[in-house]
C-alpha cells in the first residue's frame, strides 16, 4: 500500500472520532435542562431594605442547602431593587418577566408594590411569590392561580390578638394606627374578634402617614383612660411610639397590645420600653423546635446576625420553590401542574409546618409573645392553622 493511501485509512477514523465527540457534545447540550431563572424583586435601597436584605438572605440560604438545584437543574437569581417605589412595579415585573425569562419572581416587602406586580403578573407564565407583603387582597379580592403567599395577610397577624384581649378582661380599648392600607386592615381585624368577643373599641385613632409625632395621641388616650390600647406601627414608627408610651408614664398605667411588627426587629431599639410587651404574629425567636434552632444557627453562622420573620418568609420561599420543582420532576414547564403541586406541598418552616389555602396564602399558626430580655418569646400558641377569609377570591 502506497504512502498516500496509508495517509487516507489514518484520517478516516480521526474525523470519525472527532464528529462522534461533537455529536455526543450537541446531544448533551441540547439534553440538559435550561437554569430554573428566579426573579428577587426586592428592596435594597432606601427605607425597607433591611427588610429586602433579611428576605434575601433567608431565600439563599434554602436554595443553598440544596446546592441552588432541583430535580437537576440549576436555579439562577436575577434581582432587582423596588426601592419600595409601587410606580416601578409594572416595569420591572415586565423586565423580569418578559425580558429575563423568569420562572418564579419572589417579591415585594411593600403591599402598594405587590399589587402592581400582581396585575402585571395576571395571565403570564411566571409564577409569583410573596415573601412579605401583607394586604388582604393580595389573596383576597385580586388573588389568582399564579400568585402565593408565604408570608401572611394583614388579618391574620391582628385577629387573634381581638380574642385575648377579651379573654385577658378588658372591655374597653382604643386602637390607633397610621393611616394607610395595612394599619387599617390590622384594626379592623382586631375589632372584628374583640367585639365578638364582647369587647368595645371606644375610640379609634388614625396618624397621618409617616407622623411620629405621638404625643397629642398619647395625652388623648390618657384622658379616655381605656382598659388597653391595640396598635399597629412598624420600623422607625414602632420605636418612636413604643418609647414614647413608656415615657409618658402609660405603659405602667394601661396596657399596650400590638400587631407583631410593633416589636419584630425593634426591641434593640426600644430597650427597657419593650420588656413585657404581648403583640401576635406567626413567628417567634423562641419557638421550641429543631427547624427553628437549625435555621438561626444556620442563619447566624452564614450573615453574622440574628434572623428575623422576614428571613424565615424568605427561606419558606425558597423551600416552597425547592419543593414545587422536585414534585414535578424539573418540568416546571407545565405550569398548571406546577402550581397544583405547589396547592398541595406542606412547608416544614422554623414558624411550624403550613400548608395553602384555596386563595394561596398561608394556613398557619399565630403565637401569643412576650418580649423578654428583648426576645419576642412564646407566650402561647394563639390559634392553630388560622386560615385567612380571603374575602372576595373566586378561586
Amino acid at each position: 500500500m502506497n504512502n498516500k493511501n496509508k495517509s487516507c485509512l489514518t484520517t478516516i477514523p480521526v474525523f470519525i472520532a472527532t464528529f462522534l465527540i461533537a455529536f455526543s457534545t450537541s446531544v448533551l447540550a441540547e439534553n440538559k435542562p435550561e437554569p430554573i431563572k428566579v426573579g428577587v424583586m426586592l428592596p435594597f435601597s432606601g427605607v425597607y431594605a433591611g427588610l429586602g436584605d433579611s428576605i434575601r438572605n433567608g431565600l439563599k440560604l434554602a436554595l443553598q442547602e440544596k446546592g441552588y438545584k432541583a430535580s437537576g437543574r440549576l436555579i439562577q437569581l436575577v434581582e432587582v431593587d423596588t426601592e419600595a417605589k409601587p410606580a416601578r412595579a409594572s416595569e420591572l415585573t415586565l423586565g423580569l418577566v418578559d425580558n429575563d425569562k423568569s420562572d418564579f419572581v419572589i417579591g415585594p416587602v411593600h403591599s402598594g408594590v405587590a399589587m402592581g406586580m400582581i396585575n402585571t403578573i395576571r395571565n403570564k407564565d411566571s409564577i409569583m411569590i410573596i415573601p412579605n407583603a401583607g394586604a388582604n387582597a393580595a389573596t383576597g379580592a385580586f388573588c389568582q392561580p399564579n400568585v402565593f403567599r408565604t408570608s401572611f395577610s394583614s388579618w391574620q397577624t391582628a385577629y387573634p390578638m381581638g380574642k385575648e384581649a377579651a379573654n385577658m378582661g378588658y372591655k374597653k380599648i382604643v386602637t390607633l394606627s397610621w393611616n394607610y392600607g395595612f394599619g387599617k386592615e390590622s384594626l379592623a381585624a382586631f375589632e372584628e374578634s374583640f367585639v365578638a368577643a364582647g369587647g368595645e373599641v371606644v375610640k379609634k385613632i388614625l396618624v397621618p402617614f409617616p407622623k411620629t409625632e405621638f404625643q397629642p395621641y398619647l395625652t388623648q388616650i390618657a384622658s379616655i383612660k381605656p382598659d388597653a390600647v391595640f396598635v399597629f406601627f412598624a420600623g422607625g414608627g414602632a420605636v418612636k411610639f413604643v418609647k414614647d408610651y413608656d415615657t409618658m408614664g402609660l405603659k405602667g398605667k394601661i396596657p399596650l397590645l400590638g400587631s407583631g411588627f410593633l416589636t419584630e426587629g425593634t426591641t434593640a431599639a426600644q430597650g427597657k420600653a419593650a420588656e413585657g410587651l404581648l403583640t401576635t404574629l406567626h413567628y417567634a425567636d423562641t419557638i421550641d423546635s429543631s427547624k427553628n434552632k437549625k435555621f438561626r444557627a444556620d442563619y447566624k453562622a452564614k450573615f453574622n446576625k440574628s434572623a428575623d420573620l422576614f428571613a424565615v418568609q424568605g427561606y419558606d420561599a425558597g423551600q416552597l420553590i425547592i419543593q414545587a420543582v422536585e414534585a414535578v420532576k424539573g418540568n416546571i414547564e407545565d405550569k398548571a401542574a406546577l402550581i397544583y403541586q405547589m396547592e398541595l406541598l406542606e412547608i416544614d418552616s422554623p414558624r411550624g409546618k403550613f400548608r395553602f389555602s384555596k386563595a394561596h396564602n398561608p394556613i398557619q399558626s399565630i403565637y401569643l409573645r412576650k418580649v423578654v430580655n428583648g426576645l419576642n418569646t412564646v407566650v402561647k400558641e394563639s390559634v392553630t392553622n388560622l386560615e385567612d377569609p380571603a374575602r372576595g377570591c373566586k378561586l
